[in-house]
């Protein structure tokens, strides 16, 4: 028998990496079984070495324009990244720990969470109104999303910052495990204030513990339990200190150390949020007390499950310190700022900042598909999967490792699994060995893919903040200050017409400039020469044009620099066309935002074969 083809051979081994069978033991997990799914999430978490995540949203973009396009710098990118993330919702989360061996064997735990927000704390939070594109709820539908199971029996959660406020909301007493001493000296009025209320404890803990007092009648135990302020904590005697400053809860907390080993104080929260009350609670030995303080722990681990939800499972991510991996992780990413940590932050420098502290290594595996030549333009994971079995000899046994998982219905979160399939074929082929030594710190040859989260950077090695990258066989450096936003021109007009029509209207464009349409409404000019683009700002908004470029204006063309468009992002004045974005931005006063300053120009790169195809839009 005649040997196959190489290519044939390289197909053929390249399929056992995968069967049918494997890509249905994505675990569903719903609020019903989230409990127990949590036990040994983090199991699993603690024994891999990265952690895949894909989110499944209501919407994203309502414009062609809306995208991150090539131009953009990393604020004006992640500007609208930040409009998206606040106008949409998550209704699934996969989340997917594995570990890659020398082998080349993939071991993969996957997970889908069903996400739904709702008030189950009936405490007004979270009170949600959120957008849904028809698009991306058709598509769900098709592929048999549940929307019933997911409203009624979806994972609630509350953001890092939701929960602060919750808990002032909620007013449940808080324990105070270590009391930290004071280094200022207590005052006079602090003198007396202490003098008071070791008085008033020390009386009332010599009443409980009387034992001649448990004869008295009932009338009488009440009159002194009245008397002495004493009440009951469950089954336990307990007295309320009334304070009205931080510095007497400071106070009392360490008179109460000193005082006995049998106390155990409670911070009762007022509406405000700032202690009311100090509650002492009495227990009757050293073992008690131990047993109560077990019994306050179990009641708060109880409430932060309530309160937390599915945040549970990001902060589980976050305390691994473990590698995060994600396709198109900016938008990931802003998603999960606003959803599970705060509000998202004005600017792209504050954003990664306070990401960092949470996830300090993301890996976005569209930087590692840019060292592969073919793939620089492709943001589609099956496509990329499928040029590298093609092209490359890389085969990757999956294994996956959950037990009596293989669900019968419809399968959700499958893309996790690609994106860690396709994370593992990488770095085969690009010869790293993504063995983790530690925790903490990435491999070597991973760690200048980290971070970079603007899908449009031309190389990791060159990431800088000031840059915005994507891969294209031809770019050239240019300058935000060079380039012009242009609009007002006729419908169905092409950036050949466009640039035939500017080439032949002024001596400004008698020079080296480059013509781009953003969307059908708008075009974006460069000039290669520096000073001219502000020639020609002035040259438009002047009484004195005349000529063919005069014409045009005086039939509705208009203008506008880079900071325009910046204030447009920034400000969220999104509409269908950027025209009409372009048409607000300059209707609104300068005072309502701040732009970059003048001393601190962005750079971009332009890209000579970048123009838009709308068929693909």
């Amino acid at each position: 028998m005649a040997p196959l083809p190489h290519l044939l051979q390289r197909r053929f081994l390249c399929q056992k990496t995968h069967t049918t069978n494997k890509w249905k033991t994505v675990k569903q997990v719903t609020k019903s079984n989230f409990a127990d799914t949590l036990s040994d999430l983090k199991i699993h978490i603690a024994e891999s070495d990265f952690i895949a995540v894909s989110l499944q949203r209501t919407g994203a973009v309502s414009a062609p324009w809306h995208r991150v396009l090539p131009f953009d710098t990393p604020d004006t990118a992640y500007s609208k990244s930040r409009h998206a993330a606040d106008r949409f919702q998550l209704l699934q989360f996969a989340v997917c720990p594995f570990s890659i061996t020398s082998a080349s064997k993939l071991r993969a735990h996957p997970y889908n969470f069903h996400l739904f927000p709702r008030d189950e704390l009936k405490i007004g939070m979270p009170s949600y109104s959120f957008s849904c594109q028809t698009s991306y709820l058709t598509t769900m539908a098709k592929e048999g999303f549940d929307f019933n199971a997911c409203i009624y029996d979806g994972i609630s959660y509350l953001s890092r910052a939701q929960e602060s406020a919750a808990r002032v909301r909620i007013g449940n007493p808080t324990a105070i495990p270590h009391v930290v001493k004071s280094s200022s000296k207590p005052s006079v009025a602090d003198a007396v204030f202490i003098e008071r209320i070791k008085s008033r404890v020390k009386y009332w803990r010599n009443a409980c513990k009387d034992t001649s007092s448990k004869t008295d009648e009932a009338l009488v135990r009440s009159l002194r339990k009245i008397v002495l302020g004493s009440e009951e904590h469950g089954s336990r005697p307990c007295i309320n200190i009334d304070v009205c400053s931080e510095r007497q809860v400071q106070l009392v907390l360490e008179m109460l150390e000193e005082f006995s080993d049998e106390l155990v104080p409670l911070i009762i929260p007022g509406k405000g949020g700032a202690a009311q009350e100090v509650r002492v609670i009495l227990t009757s030995s050293k073992e008690d007390k131990v047993l109560f303080q077990k019994e306050l722990q179990n009641i708060e681990e109880e409430q932060n499950k309530k309160v937390r939800g599915f945040r549970e499972v990001i902060d589980l991510i976050s305390a691994s310190q473990k590698p995060v991996v994600s396709h198109n992780s900016l938008n990931d990413f802003t998603f999960i700022h606003s959803k599970f940590l705060a509000p998202l932050p004005p600017n792209f420098d504050e954003f990664m900042c306070t990401l960092r502290l949470v996830f300090p290594h993301v890996l976005d595996i569209q930087q590692l598909m840019k060292e592969i030549g073919p793939l620089r333009k492709v943001t589609n994971i099956p496509t990329a999967i499928s040029y590298l079995k093609d092209h490359f000899f890389a085969p990757i046994d999956m294994e996956i490792l959950h037990e009596d998982t293989v669900n019968e219905g419809k399968i959700h979160g499958h893309n996790v699994l690609s994106i860690s399939h396709l994370f593992a074929k990488l770095c085969s082929i690009l010869k790293i060995a993504p063995i983790q030594s530690d925790n903490k710190n990435l491999v070597p040859a991973l760690e200048k893919y980290a971070n970079i989260l603007t899908p449009c950077s031309l190389s990791p090695q060159e990431s800088t903040d000031e840059d915005i990258r994507v891969w294209t066989n031809n770019t050239r450096k240019v300058n935000c200050e060079h380039l012009v936003f242009l609009w007002g021109f006729k419908r169905g007009m092409t950036a050949g017409m466009l640039k035939s029509l500017l080439q032949g209207s002024h001596d400004v464009f008698s020079k080296e400039f480059d013509v781009r349409l953003v969307d059908k409404s708008c075009a974006i000019v460069v000039f290669w020469k520096p000073g001219l683009s502000e020639t020609f700002m002035d040259l438009i908004s002047s009484k004195e044009i005349c000529g063919s470029l005069g014409e045009m204006v005086s039939e509705g063309l208009r203008a506008a620099r880079y900071g325009t468009y910046k204030k447009v992002c920034r400000l969220g004045i999104l509409e269908a066309d950027l025209a009409r974005s372009l048409d607000k931005a300059l209707e609104e006063p300068d005072c309502l935002w701040q732009g970059d300053s003048e001393t601190n120009p962005l750079e971009v790169y332009w890209y000579s074969d970048s123009i838009i195809n709308f068929d693909d839009l």
